[in-house]
């Protein structure tokens, strides 16, 4: 081993406190818990579960489907009680590997329930199965006091650092477009349906709020890490973004996200804050161990570590090799933390013929979709190529043997005009989804977007009067 990867390897085993990482594992097991019995006490389980007709699946993960309704119930209070065990570091292993198993499984259930921040805890929980988040502060340890450890190898918070991390950069690079930084959508859209907000909300119609908004996220997203990292920035940069997170919670409807980021980002902290906060004693001085050898089993877990690492850089950055503009074709655009970076709405219709000199039938997305699906489904084009397959498979169980499916989408990105997202005249039928460039998706609007004029406080107030009058 040579002097340079000598001293990194050094480095990466050097002993750090293990407190901040036993607090990072009560804080995600207490946010895997809270998503579970929030789904639970609002009907969500119901709602995104049991009551739809028709569900999309990834692809590749076509054979994933949902539970039987009690089964769906009792798997999320299974994952409740797993996101407990983990917080407490009871049987961690083993609750830590349900739980990705679990919570991973219900993620791929339908495609319109993804969330960039829910694949994030997905990624955490796989990594925790490997990781020794319970030698300390934890039932586990407790019980087996003869494997208990107060201290851990640096690389443990590293590999945690940089898969939150990856969240921030990757977000941050993707707001690096004119719609963002130059035109502020969709903020500009988003902040002037938000002028109900106490105190500020009559600047939020604003269009200098929105530019200053914009430049505020990409200034946060691309910035956070490196002064997380900073020793002498670092808890004023947590500070920093524990304000982002809230604001942004109060201001937009995106779940748990800012808890979930704000929980995770608690890694990034001094190894020993939870002690400098519950003002616990300093760990004993000791002679720190040995710095383990480069063994063959030292070899393939760094290798595997490298592996990992390298997928989670380059699978963000496929969407460039698909060119044009991801969030109008969408290919590349998930897996990719590229947050809350358009507004799209579409009006999907679908045109069936059953015979070659036949009429052509219109079916709407509505005979076979919720509310919620058919909003989220209107402005992907993987999703509405899968529908239109789910159609033409319907037509086909009723007995006829040629069935064509084309589709008329009109999709607004960012406030611009409606313009079609599909080519109207190919047979969906024909088509298959995969990870080529889809020739069918047809190119994105290029006219800038709207800007949404501002309107006064006492105009808006006319208006809503003018509005509610009898």
């Amino acid at each position: 081993m040579g002097s340079w990867t000598g001293t990194v390897w050094a480095r990466a085993h050097q002993r750090i406190d293990a407190s901040g990482l036993a607090a990072f594992r009560v804080l995600i097991g207490l946010v895997f818990a809270l998503s579970a019995f929030r789904f639970l006490a609002n009907g969500w389980v119901e709602r995104f579960f049991v009551e739809p007709d028709t569900f999309f699946t990834f692809w590749g993960f076509g054979w994933v489907r949902p539970l039987e309704p009690w089964a769906m119930h009792a798997l999320f209070w299974a994952i409740g009680v797993l996101g407990l065990l983990v917080a407490v570091g009871a049987f961690y292993r083993i609750a830590a590997a349900l739980l990705f198993m679990a919570f991973t499984y219900v993620e791929f259930i339908d495609v319109t329930n993804y969330l960039n921040h829910y694949y994030l805890l997905s990624l955490l929980s796989l990594l925790m199965v490997f990781l020794p988040l319970h030698r300390f502060a934890s039932v586990d340890a407790r019980r087996n006091p003869e494997w208990a450890n107060a201290t851990a190898p640096a690389w443990v918070a590293w590999l945690l650092m940089f898969q939150v991390g990856c969240v921030y950069v990757f977000a941050g690079l993707a707001k690096a477009n004119t719609d963002w930084l130059v035109h502020a959508q969709p903020l500009n859209i988003w902040l002037s349906a938000r002028t109900d907000v106490p105190l500020i909300g009559p600047l939020l119609d604003e269009v200098w709020v929105a530019h200053a908004f914009s430049w505020g996220g990409f200034l946060h997203d691309i910035l956070i890490v490196p002064l997380l990292l900073w020793r002498r920035t670092k808890v004023v940069a947590y500070a920093v973004l524990v304000v982002f997170h809230i604001a942004v919670g109060v201001l937009f409807n995106i779940g748990l996200f800012p808890v979930i980021m704000i929980s995770a980002a608690t890694i990034f902290l001094p190894p020993s804050w939870p002690r400098r906060v519950f003002r616990r004693a300093a760990l004993p001085r000791s002679a720190p161990p040995a710095t383990p050898r480069w063994s063959g089993a030292a070899r393939w877990a760094t290798v595997a570590i490298a592996l990992w690492c390298a997928f989670h850089v380059l699978v963000p950055l496929r969407s460039h090799l698909y060119g044009g503009d991801v969030s109008w074709h969408e290919q590349g655009m998930r897996w990719s933390w590229r947050v809350m970076l358009r507004e799209k709405n579409g009006a999907i219709s679908y045109r069936v013929k059953t015979s070659i000199d036949g009429p052509e039938r219109r079916v709407q997305p509505s005979r076979y979709l919720t509310d919620h699906q058919e909003r989220e489904m209107s402005g992907q084009p993987d999703l509405i190529l899968q529908l239109g397959h789910i159609i033409a498979d319907e037509y086909r169980a009723r007995g006829h043997h040629h069935v064509e499916v084309r589709v008329d989408a009109l999709v607004s990105l960012n406030g611009r005009r409606a313009v079609p997202l599909i080519d109207p005249a190919v047979d969906l039928v024909h088509i298959d989804d995969g990870l080529a460039k889809a020739a069918w998706i047809l190119p994105g609007p290029t006219e800038p977007p709207p800007i949404l004029k501002p309107v006064g406080s006492l105009q808006r107030v006319a208006e809503r009067r003018k509005r509610e009058s009898p």
